[in-house]
């Protein structure tokens, strides 16, 4: 008997529980919006706190007869033709390192695509997880990084063969994506696993002219952020998982070690809404999404300053495999801003906010849920910012490295320069000690620092000169960098 999608088992469990008048004696200690404050209840709605039940004992019953969870994570996999799925309300930033842990263990090595978000690298400093570094394909036109190679990969497990298996990230924030189909073929050639982690690439299952999406192209599990493609709230995550390399119950038993206890129901409904709202109308929704971009890329590109890349600037040999059109990368570099600037001048005079932003690039998202009317507003504030932008080319340069001068060399394990002692340095000062701490432009939340890396004079130019562009370094110790923190050397004898 095929799957009922006109289901959504949390949500309906959430209509029960309110016809019924359910009275907990449990938390959530604002009882059902009666206990909370007014002043929040009107900013929030009374529905928040409506549906901000217990998971058992609420939703469902304390021992969780009713199978809420588990029949609405069994739509979510049939959806998308995974064997299983998971449902996480902790973000992908969870999901990834309940994968890897799957994956590997500690002491042992995984490939690791070196553009990982830095969930990945948190991943690896909690686990002790040895990387083996596997190198993007660098654009020296754009200074932009895409996914490794299917060749890259290859070669890192031939070096490595005693590896537990691979990571990639597909697509990337810039909307590039991997030969996932030729990298998941060098994983199982030896026997290996493959982890993507495709946090925006919710929507790539429900349209053909999207990049196939993670199971389709073989790997074994794949993170997925509902929120960021989709119609999840903030940080609903899934991860599912196909094939016999990685026991369910093992992936489950990482999920419960890293989760927490007190999930909240709101982010289970939203990805069990969005599950039913993308197998009754996905295709038609994201159809739509996408001629409404191939508009609004067209009518960006006309206006003077603004390139609007394209599959024909990031795929090719050396470069991505493929490209989802969804997110509207601008180069504007012609204008003589910086992508910084240019964010925070749309923020401040049209209240629009970019979805990234680098020295040189803006980027706006669309999803299904953008129409004429939101695209409108983005063209008219894009249109003004190119007409002001002599105002605004008064920035400092930021002095971005060659793909080589980019890598340093990893001196030690992360989790051992991570919890090493440490000691705070002026930045001048800090050119060949060793990092121990992650140091991230945010978005797209890459890390240009690692712990254990040996610090060059480029890379800590590049940062140095990007925060006084506007570059924001959210888990620095120092977010104006003018210290950094490396592993404290051996006192002199």
């Amino acid at each position: 008997m095929g799957a009922n999608h006109g289901e959504a088992p949390i949500l309906e469990a959430l209509a029960r529980y309110g016809d019924t008048d359910e009275l907990g004696f449990t938390p959530p200690g604002h009882k059902q919006a009666r206990g909370a404050d007014p002043r929040a209840r009107e900013v929030l709605g009374d529905a928040v706190f409506y549906g901000d039940v217990l998971a058992s004992g609420g939703l469902d019953d304390r021992l969780t007869r009713g199978g809420v969870l588990a029949r609405a994570e069994h739509l979510m996999a049939d959806a998308v033709h995974a064997d299983h799925t998971f449902f996480s309300t902790c973000g992908s930033s969870l999901s990834v390192k309940a994968a890897m842990l799957a994956v590997t263990r500690p002491g042992h090595r995984l490939l690791v695509g070196r553009d990982a978000h830095k969930s990945v690298v948190a991943g690896l400093i909690l686990s002790g997880v040895e990387p083996v570094w596997v190198e993007p394909q660098w654009d020296p036109c754009r200074h932009l990084a895409h996914p490794p190679s299917a060749a890259a990969y290859d070669k890192a497990f031939t070096e490595h063969p005693h590896a537990d298996g691979a990571l990639v990230t597909s697509p990337t924030p810039y909307g590039a994506a991997a030969e996932l189909a030729e990298i998941a073929d060098a994983c199982h050639r030896r026997g290996k696993p493959l982890i993507v982690d495709e946090a925006w690439g919710a929507h790539l299952p429900f349209h053909e002219d999207l990049p196939s999406w993670a199971m389709d192209a073989g790997a074994d599990i794949c993170v997925t952020s509902i929120h960021k493609m989709g119609s999840g709230l903030e940080q609903g995550s899934v991860f599912h998982l196909q094939g016999d390399l990685i026991d369910p119950a093992e992936l489950a038993s990482r999920a419960d070690l890293l989760g927490t206890t007190s999930p909240n129901v709101l982010l289970y409904a939203g990805i069990d809404a969005w599950r039913r709202q993308m197998v009754q109308h996905g295709h038609e929704l994201i159809g739509q999404a996408l001629e409404l971009a191939a508009r609004t890329r067209t009518d960006i590109e006309a206006m003077d300053g603004f390139h609007v890349n394209d599959a024909k600037d990031f795929c090719g040999p050396g470069l991505a495999a493929d490209f989802d059109p969804l997110p509207v990368v601008m180069d504007i570099g012609e204008l003589g801003t910086t992508g910084y600037r240019a964010a925070d001048w749309l923020r401040a005079h049209h209240h629009i906010d970019a979805h990234l932003f680098d020295h040189r690039r803006i980027s706006a998202q669309l999803t299904h849920a953008d129409d004429e009317r939101t695209t409108a507003r983005l063209l008219t504030a894009l249109r003004e910012l190119a007409d002001r932008a002599t105002e605004l080319r008064d920035t400092r340069r930021v002095a971005v490295p060659s793909a080589a001068d980019l890598r340093m060399d990893q001196a030690r394990l992360p989790r051992d320069a991570y919890f090493a002692d440490h000691a705070k340095v002026p930045t001048a000062e800090a050119v060949g000690r060793i990092a121990a701490e992650m140091i991230t432009p945010y978005p797209p939340g890459i890390p240009v620092i690692l712990p254990g890396e040996r610090l060059t004079e480029p890379v800590l130019d590049y940062l140095a000169t990007g925060v006084e562009a506007g570059m924001f370094l959210p888990d620095a110790a120092d977010q104006r960098l003018r210290t950094v923190r490396v592993v404290a050397e051996p006192s002199s004898p």
